[in-house]
């Protein structure tokens, strides 16, 4: 049997993490070979990526998997959109990357907005609209740092810039490039007009590549020992690598790719670009072989990771299993937040953010850590429901099942939450789907692998999944009747 071997990058928003993959006929095996934390760093008043130094955490995941003496055929990165760093020839990183949360682009995004620029922006991109996008990061960066951008040559997304310091080869994958609302996913190139409305520089846009491009070897300086594998630009989004190891058949599907956030969408053969999915603020990401991830992004476990924080500066430490246990004996629906209000955006303070919504609201105060988890994945899951709504509506779809990965697929509470406010059987798993999604878009790259469908095929022959189905209807129709009533972000 034909044994192939690939090391997954995965970046995310809390951990960093290489994974070595092992392809076995159409059977998949995964082993975690180093994990390290990310997060946002405090720099003079803004927040930053210290990117170097998860550069040198993948590089010391590289080398233990090198010391395991295994032939690694191809390397990939995957991280999250919308970041980026700046670059020239002899100076491969000129600043420490912001951090998407950092409040630089607040006032920048409420003037283009203010000006009437939307139509124009949502036409040529058919991105959803948030003041973290690309889009006005490079605008507050032109304001702010003018002379920052007249040295920079390139611009690239971070899972870009990290392949790119691997291989050498600076390329924009399609599915990253996609997040930054500078990407015209009708003609799959940078939008030539939104460069120039906002006076963007021409030069810093790199060229584009399909999902599953190789780049090129590994430099040998990286990984003396990777000598004949190559860096692939499999979906460089971690989004798009989840999506495409959703373990779906057929298409009445949906699928939320749950975490830090929660993007809860389907999959479409096009874009889908008109004054309804602007008005619902639903977005159009590239996608695994030309697709489109038609979703809708949206708060997720960052709110519960925020009180996480929180607690624990003030010396109660929880691991999640044991606040997922608190929140069950919690009493049911009796608070609800809307967690798309952008008071739940921001870093620092959560409980207390939690709290004055609902004295804004007339709800009862959580008073304990199992009542604030369980106030968060109960309004997660209404949340939910919502955007199902909207993705009927949007694409005429009927969607009979939901597909959870990612991370925020282990909470079996949130998942039942799920299945209970929207009516719809939940299949969960599997957990791991970013890191799958990229390793097994090398084996497609590589000729390992034939199509979307052989993908697929192999996630549900390689993983366990678990079926929720829905209980409890009359309770959860009155409890989204009432979140409806105060819901202040559609």
């Amino acid at each position: 049997m034909n044994e192939h071997h690939y090391l997954a990058c995965d970046l995310g928003a809390e951990s960093g993490r290489v994974i070595l993959g092992t392809l076995r006929g159409r059977r998949l095996e995964l082993e975690e070979i180093h994990r390290f934390a990310t997060g946002p760093v405090p720099l003079f008043g803004s927040l930053r990526w210290n990117l170097l130094g998860i550069f040198d955490e993948l590089r010391a995941g590289i080398a233990k998997a090198v010391a395991k003496g295994v032939k690694v055929e191809g390397v990939s990165v995957d991280s999250w959109g919308v970041d980026y760093a700046l670059f020239r020839e002899g100076a491969p990183l000129l600043a420490p990357p912001h951090h998407y949360r950092d409040a630089r682009v607040d006032a920048p995004y409420e003037r283009v907005i203010g000006e009437g620029h939307g139509e124009t922006i949502f036409e040529e991109s058919g991105i959803q609209f948030m003041s973290i996008n690309t889009l006005y990061q490079l605008i507050a960066e032109a304001e702010a740092n003018p002379e920052l951008l007249s040295v920079a040559e390139r611009f690239l997304n971070i899972g870009d810039y990290v392949n790119y310091l691997l291989s050498g080869v600076p390329r924009a994958e399609e599915s990253l490039a996609s997040t930054t609302q500078i990407y015209n996913p009708r003609t799959r190139s940078w939008s030539e007009k939104l460069i120039r409305l906002f006076s963007l520089p021409e030069a810093l846009f790199p060229e584009i590549v399909p999902s599953g491009t190789v780049l090129g070897p590994v430099r040998e300086e990286i990984a003396p020992g990777l000598s004949g594998a190559k860096v692939i630009a499999t979906c460089s989004h971690d989004t798009g690598c989840a999506v495409a190891a959703v373990p779906a058949e057929g298409e009445e599907w949906a699928y939320l790719s749950s975490g830090t956030w929660s993007l809860l969408g389907v999959e479409l053969p096009e874009p889908l670009i008109n004054a309804q999915v602007r008005a619902a603020n639903f977005t159009n990401e590239a996608g695994i072989g030309g697709t489109t991830r038609f979703l809708k992004n949206t708060a997720g476990l960052w709110i519960l990771q925020e009180c996480r924080r929180e607690w624990e500066a003030q010396g109660q430490a929880f691991d999640y299993a044991e606040l997922n246990r608190l929140a069950e004996s919690a009493e049911p629906l009796r608070t609800l937040i809307d967690p798309g209000d952008e008071r739940f955006l921001k870093p620092g303070g959560m409980p207390g953010r939690i709290d004055a919504f609902c004295r804004e609201t007339c709800q009862p105060v959580p008073e304990t850590p199992g009542a604030y988890v369980r106030t968060i994945l109960e309004s997660l899951a209404l949340l939910y429901r919502e955007n199902i709504g909207a993705l009927t509506t949007l694409t005429g779809r009927r969607i009979a099942r939901l597909h959870i990965v990612g991370g925020g697929s282990r909470s079996r509470l949130l998942n039942q939450f799920a299945a209970n406010a929207t009516g719809l059987t939940v299949v969960t798993g599997p957990v791991e789907a970013t890191a799958i999604g990229n390793l097994l878009i090398q084996a497609l790259a590589l000729g390992h692998l034939d199509s979307l469908a052989d993908l697929r095929h192999t996630v549900r022959d390689s993983f366990s999944t678990e079926t929720v189905t829905p209980a409890d209807a009359a309770l959860w129709q009155t409890a989204y009747d009432r979140f409806l009533t105060f819901k202040t972000h559609a």
